[in-house]
């Protein structure tokens, strides 16, 4: 493969991992000159659950949401397609060491360097999170240590384009996510969120610190069960030196239930700041404490370049209606190329002129709105989209009814945004107060279904495995009933619950 040109552009040159579902190359970029790193996943060798086509359409859509983020800690995506039949993720490449070989090199890892990393995950975690967007797998392999002591995170969005349920196995018995780090709810096919990026900083955390990842085991079943069941050992038992507001909160970060972690990456890093090094003089090469020693200095044996001369800002053109049918024509040849994040910009941009022409409640305004709210959802940008949808339910409730089919949709979606931002509790008491709609009145059982089935996994979400467990052998029941035994959902069900009874052992 050693030579292959990927999407017309890259060239691979070297292989620098792979695992169960892809591989890793460095690669240069034809067109720009530069070394890149590409990333090539195989559909085919992914659950069998989900098509290939699915599979690419969600790769395509995590890393369009993935290129939303702007942070220094977290690489850059460059571009992203498929070529024959592999998916290829073409980013930034990270000169330096995986936090794992860097651990592995520096053992015992001075606290001091842990705490140092585990800020700096912060703060990329709270950019992500703000999006908004779930890593799903934070583990020492998908962090780089760079030779200034930054880190950098990798491999956002790719845990969640290979399977929804992380936990579900491949042909090979190869699980798909890292078990070693994996939160309780997602352990059990649960909706995730931020705290379950938070969960895994705890057990990154704890490896950087003892040496070994709080939950051992020799397969993936019996580490999940620990996951599950088994409290983790306290850090000062394995290493008297580390701080005791270093163990307390790794300890936090490890808990079991969601609702006790930390209530967010803010306040994690709140917890490390105190225990930062002074400024001063790093250690050594590849040193983490460097960004807090010496913020911004350059880096180690390289001359700093002289900033350059400030560019007076241009003057800012003068103001113009924008042309509304235009801007609807310029939005449905975007949306057909695919290009939604230009089409997102354009209709929140003529919106408010719609409004000043047409006005607020007028047919046009809302198709706009609503095409505004539905391209927010298609590029992941849920946390716009949020309101968006609520004025619109709020608005057709008003003119047609809180039964009418179009306001149930926009409170369906409402509540899908609110699972997406990790909202557990309140997409949950959207979804059981929508339930009797699809139930009754104009009955349509498979909306139902669905919402039942995401009831059950925020359920599990928040902890409550004993009512997500018999909320999922109701619907079971029902679903085979329904469908028979064979559907898709019977089977995921089946799956789920089977899992639920071995890690319940």
């Amino acid at each position: 493969m050693n030579g292959r040109v990927i999407g017309g552009r890259y060239e691979l040159a070297g292989l620098i991992g792979q695992g169960g579902m892809g591989q890793v190359w460095t690669a240069y970029d034809g067109r720009l000159d530069r070394r890149v790193a590409v990333k090539l996943l195989r559909p085919d060798h992914m659950a069998a659950a989900t098509t290939a086509n699915e599979i690419r359409r969600r790769f395509v859509r995590e890393c369009r949401v993935t290129a939303q983020v702007d942070h220094p800690g977290l690489v850059t995506v460059h571009d992203a397609g498929s070529d024959g039949d592999d998916l290829y993720l073409v980013m930034q490449y990270v000169e330096g060491a995986d936090l794992a070989d860097h651990l592995a090199e520096h053992d015992p890892y001075p606290w001091q360097w842990a705490v140092s990393v585990a800020a700096q995950l912060c703060a990329v975690l709270a950019a992500v999170h703000a999006v908004p967007i779930v890593h799903r797998d934070l583990k020492p392999r998908n962090v780089m240590v760079k030779p200034d002591g930054t880190v950098t995170v990798l491999d956002l969005g790719v845990a969640s384009v290979l399977d929804t349920d992380t936990t579900r196995l491949t042909h090979t018995g190869s699980p798909i996510g890292s078990p070693a780090y994996m939160a309780p709810e997602q352990a059990m096919g649960g909706a995730v969120g931020p705290a379950t990026d938070l969960y895994a900083l705890g057990a990154l955390l704890h490896e950087l610190l003892s040496g070994n990842v709080p939950f051992a085991g020799s397969t993936a079943l019996g580490v999940l069960h620990r996951h599950l069941y088994e409290p983790p050992l306290p850090l000062r038992q394995l290493r008297p030196e580390v701080p005791e507001p270093l163990e307390a909160l790794v300890l936090r970060l490890l808990a079991k239930d969601p609702r006790h972690r930390p209530s967010g990456a803010q306040e994690v890093y709140e917890h490390l700041v105190p225990l930062l090094p002074a400024r001063g003089v790093p250690a050594g090469p590849m040193d983490p404490t460097r960004p807090f020693l010496r913020p911004h200095a350059p880096w180690p044996d390289r001359a700093s370049a002289p900033a350059p001369a400030p560019v007076p800002p241009a003057a800012p053109p003068a103001a113009a209606r924008p042309d509304v049918a235009a801007a609807v024509d310029e939005v449905k040849r975007l949306l057909g190329e695919g290009s939604i994040t230009q089409a997102v910009d354009i209709l929140g941009g003529i919106l408010p002129a719609a409004a000043a022409e047409h006005g607020e409640h007028s047919p046009v305004v809302r198709i706009l709105r609503k095409q505004y709210a539905t391209t927010l959802m298609d590029d992941g940008q849920y946390r716009r989209a949020l309101p968006e949808l609520r004025r619109l339910a709020d608005d057709r409730a008003a003119e047609a009814g809180p039964g009418d089919p179009q306001t149930l949709q926009f409170r369906y979606d409402a509540a899908q945004c609110l699972e997406q931002l990790g909202e557990t509790a309140a997409a949950l008491a959207e979804y059981r107060a929508l339930l009797p709609s699809y139930e009754s009145g104009t009955p349509d059982p498979a909306r139902a279904f669905d919402i039942r089935h995401r009831i059950g996994q925020l359920l599990l979400a928040m902890g409550d495995h004993t009512a997500a467990g018999q909320h999922m052998q109701n619907l079971l029941y029902d679903a085979e009933l329904q469908y028979g035994p064979y559907h898709p959902l019977a089977v995921d069900l089946r799956r789920a619950l089977d899992r639920q009874r071995q890690m319940g052992r």
